[in-house]
């Protein structure tokens, strides 16, 4: 055993007191945890990734029938909102 074991310790310990900011990514780790690699599927980490942009960008996640909130403006259209969506990384 070497001497520096406990600090090995240490790091591994600091390491998962860690929590991603990102609430999505959270949920990954999560599940990963849960779900052995050999039960994914061949989109697995595309879907994380992809859920963990939509966050990253602040999409507005809204229902069309309502109106917008206060802090857009009219001018601002549905087309623009779509935009805000899409991220150019992982959409077509």
């Amino acid at each position: 055993m070497s001497k520096d074991r406990p600090q090995d310790l240490r790091d591994i310990v600091d390491r998962i007191g860690q929590r991603p900011a990102n609430p999505i990514t959270r949920a990954r780790q999560m599940v990963e945890q849960e779900v052995p690699v050999a039960r994914r599927g061949p989109g697995w980490d595309r879907h994380w990734r992809e859920l963990e942009a939509y966050l990253e960008v602040g999409v507005l996640w809204r229902d069309p029938a309502k109106p917008l909130p206060n802090n857009h403006s009219p001018e601002e259209t549905e087309t623009s909102l779509d935009k805000k969506r899409a991220d150019p990384k992982t959409s077509p």
